[in-house]
This record gives C-alpha cells, sequence and structure tokens, in this order.
C-alpha cells in the first residue's frame, strides 16, 4: 500500500510540476522609494523559464520577462513622477505586491562612524530634531551589518518613514540631507544606509582592484586591527554595496577617512579608486560628495592634514563635490556632534550640481599660485568675498623655497586673491595652508564656506 501511494505521488508531481515563489531582493519592499522619471531595474527569482509580470499604478504599460536556468529574472521600467502612495505588481505563479511607494529621488550614503552617527547616538539639538522628524515623504532603508568574502546578491534591510522612532536612529547626516532636499523640490526622497564605523575605504572596495594594483595592496597592508569593524579588503563592499549596484540611483554621498590615517599617503589613490570602482559597478557617473574629515588631534605628524589634502585632490574627477566640516570639528571629539551642517552643505551640492538651484554650495577651492619677487598669490577657485575670519585672523600660511623649508608667512587679500610674504624667503616656490591635524581653516567665501587645507609641495 505505502509503495501505491508513492507511486501516485510521483506520478501527480511529475504531471503538476512544483511551483516556485516569486521572489525579490530585500531593497524591493514596501515603503519604498523608486528613483522617479527613470528606467528602474527590477530583479528577483523564480522557477527557471517562469513568466514575470510586472505593473504598477502610475502607468499603465506591463513589462514581461522569464527566468532564466539559473532562476534569475530582471527587467526594466519606466517611473514618472505620478504624486502620493503607489503598487507595483510582479505576477509569476504566485503574485508579489509592493505597497505605500513613493516615486522621487533616490540616494545611497556610506562611509564610518560619523556617516552613520544617528541622533540617538547625541548630536547639537536632539531632541528638537527628533521631534519634528515625522514626514511620510522621507523613507529610510538602513543595511545591516554584514561581511562576505565574495560579491553577494542581496542584503538585509526594510524602509520605514521617517518618524522619531526611526529617524533617531537612523543616519543624522542623511536626515537632514533628505529634509532639505525635500523641503526644496518637494518631492519624496529616500536614503540608502550602508556604512559601518572604525571602517577603512579598503573594506569598501572591489576585491579585483587589490589584485590589479600594487600600491593599493601594499597600503592595505598598512591598515591596524581594530576593535569596531572589518580591515581586510572587500568584505563590506561584498556585503553591503553590491547587492545594491543594480538600483537605479540619482547620487551618492561619502564621509569616511579618519580610520584611513595609517596609511594617508596613499588616501589620494585609494579613494579615488573607490569612486571609479563603484561608477564602473553601477555602469553610470553618479554624482559622488563627500564630507572632508574635520580636525582632530591624532597626535605627532601630518597624518589627518594628509588625508585631507588627498581628499582635496579628489576633486579632480567630474561630479563630485566636497563638503567642509573644519568650522564644525572638535580637536577632542572625532564625532562632531553638529550633524546638521554637513547634512544642509551635502543637500546644497546636490541642489546647485543635480537639481540646477542657483546656490552657493562651494567652499574656496585652491587653484594655482603665482609669483612677483618675494610675493606670492593664491588663487582661488570660487572666491567671491573671500575673507579672514575675524575671530581667528592669524595667517595660517607658509611658504618656502626650493629647500623646501616652511617659514609662516604674513597674509593679506587683495580682489579675492591671497598674497604671502615671508622675510626669511627670498624666491619662495612652495606654499601651504592650514598645514597642522588640528587646524581649522580661518579664511571664507561669500557662501559661508571655509577654505580646505592644502600645499603645492607634493
Amino acid at each position: 500500500m505505502q509503495k501505491l501511494l508513492f507511486f501516485l505521488a510521483a506520478c501527480l508531481f511529475f504531471q503538476f510540476p512544483a511551483r516556485a515563489n516569486v521572489s525579490l531582493p530585500a531593497i524591493f519592499g514596501d515603503n519604498m522609494v523608486l528613483q522617479r522619471e527613470a528606467n528602474v531595474k527590477i530583479w528577483g527569482w523564480a522557477k527557471p523559464g517562469e513568466e514575470i509580470e510586472i505593473s504598477s499604478t502610475w502607468s499603465d504599460e506591463i513589462f514581461t520577462t522569464k527566468a532564466d536556468k539559473n532562476a534569475i529574472w530582471s527587467l526594466e521600467i519606466k517611473t514618472n513622477s505620478k504624486e502620493g502612495p503607489q503598487e507595483l505588481i510582479i505576477q509569476g505563479y504566485n503574485e508579489v505586491s509592493l505597497k505605500n511607494l513613493l516615486l522621487g529621488e533616490l540616494w545611497l550614503i556610506s562611509g564610518q562612524s560619523n556617516m552613520e552617527w544617528s541622533a540617538s547616538a547625541g548630536i547639537t539639538n536632539a531632541e528638537t530634531a527628533i521631534e519634528n522628524s515625522t514626514n511620510k515623504n522621507i523613507r529610510f532603508f538602513s543595511v545591516d551589518h554584514r561581511t562576505a568574502d565574495s560579491p553577494q546578491i542581496d542584503l538585509e534591510g526594510s524602509w520605514v518613514d521617517s518618524s522619531p522612532e526611526t529617524m533617531k536612529y537612523f543616519s543624522a547626516i542623511g536626515y537632514f540631507f533628505a529634509k532639505k532636499l525635500q523641503e526644496d523640490l518637494d518631492v519624496p526622497i529616500g536614503i540608502i544606509n550602508s556604512s559601518w564605523g572604525g571602517t577603512p575605504a579598503e573594506v569598501w572596495m572591489p576585491g579585483e582592484l587589490f589584485h590589479e594594483n600594487k600600491n593599493l595592496k601594499k597600503a592595505a597592508a598598512m591598515l591596524d586591527d581594530n576593535e569596531w569593524g572589518p580591515n581586510k579588503p572587500a568584505l563590506l563592499y561584498n556585503a553591503m554595496i553590491h547587492p545594491l549596484t543594480s538600483m537605479k540611483i540619482k547620487g551618492i554621498l561619502w564621509y569616511q577617512g579618519e580610520s584611513n590615517t595609517a596609511n594617508a599617503d596613499y588616501y589620494e589613490k585609494i579613494f579615488s579608486s573607490l569612486v571609479k570602482s563603484w561608477r564602473s559597478k553601477w555602469e553610470e557617473d553618479l554624482p559622488f560628495y563627500y564630507a572632508q574629515i574635520a580636525p582632530f588631534d591624532y597626535g605627532e605628524g601630518f597624518a589627518g592634514v594628509k588625508v585631507r589634502d588627498a581628499q582635496r585632490k579628489v576633486l579632480k574627477l567630474s561630479k563630485t563635490g566636497m563638503v567642509m566640516t573644519s568650522d564644525v570639528g572638535n580637536i577632542h571629539d572625532i564625532h562632531p556632534q553638529d550633524k546638521l551642517t554637513p547634512g544642509i552643505r551635502f543637500a546644497n551640492l546636490a541642489l546647485a550640481e543635480v537639481y540646477g538651484k542657483k546656490i552657493k554650495a562651494h567652499a574656496p577651492q585652491f587653484d594655482h599660485i603665482t609669483t612677483e619677487g618675494k610675493i606670492v598669490k593664491v588663487h582661488f577657485k570660487y572666491s567671491e568675498g573671500l575673507k579672514i575670519d575675524p575671530e581667528n585672523p592669524e595667517s595660517q600660511f607658509e611658504i618656502a623655497g626650493s629647500n623646501k623649508e616652511f617659514y609662516p608667512a604674513r597674509m593679506e587679500i587683495k580682489n579675492n586673491i591671497i598674497h604671502l610674504k615671508a622675510k626669511a624667503i627670498r624666491s619662495p616656490v612652495f606654499v601651504r595652508y592650514s598645514w597642522q591635524n588640528t587646524a581649522s581653516s580661518n579664511i571664507f567665501n561669500a557662501a559661508g564656506l571655509p577654505a580646505s587645507s592644502f600645499t603645492t609641495q607634493n
């Protein structure tokens, strides 16, 4: 009898094949934000050969595809700017419905602790910010901390509305950025936060970079172990970034660098490689805006200011922008409590560069020097209204001759150009500014933004 029942069950199985369930990565869920006015890729898993149909409430268009032999399917759908909650329906043998979606602007934020830092961890005016954070047009997705030795296809996390209960545990900078964008653009804003405190840039980079470049491999070997997070290259890229690289996003915000003071001389190469590699993985020249690390007492030497200067140099890459923090830092606290200011500065960069708003969003950027005898003239981009901080007027400039021995220089601002002179230097060759780990810039432009530390020595 048992053999007969087994035989009948087997016949039924082969006559009516088992039906696999259509499923989606965690990044697709209720309450999410999809990039508006774009071709958005949707992907997931199903039974090989299973027909997949996707429809939405914002369009009458229907999209179809089939799962391949590896049980993977993907297709692009079009989004528009339809307002209000939407629904996305994925139909296979089963149906998956994503509810309460919004069409808006989707940004990825990443880095280490200053990006991850939340209001609950302690920020300026935290109580007021938390109380006023209810906004159903701002959505958060926090990527759970994970590591992996190879690139992954999924990650863990979920979408939530901004509210006092959710905002206080989310990136404070990410929230203030989203709040400013939402107010100025009057569209929904989605923020995906994939950050981990205490991590160097190398862990956020694809592993193949370290096989291809000896300098990157050498730099990675210089990293110190710490108790806060991994330092092995690619571990976080594999687990927390790679699963997102098919997502249609508007741009990227980055705040990291404090954990690379051990290999500061390599940071320009490290960071520029990270930016290029992410753009390559997304197959798009995405806007990439980053915060320059704030002054901090790293001890003897110039490790901190070298990282800041390396970050300044990465501005050579297209569609990059740097948010200054030297005027809102704390040399005794590596986690400055003012997260509103960098959040607003990030938003202003995006509003000016991505959304075409007429906002003065750029800090003075060192451009070049000229010499006239003993006088050195320092020229900046975005130099309109260049002025010295009256509460901190002492010159932070130093100049040197060909022997590279630097001496303090007297400074004067004429027509938005810095004029420098030092009695000890007859033939000036090199200039450096605010060249200390703990130095806070004292030169500002009309936008109220400080100039970056820099050196022409290299």
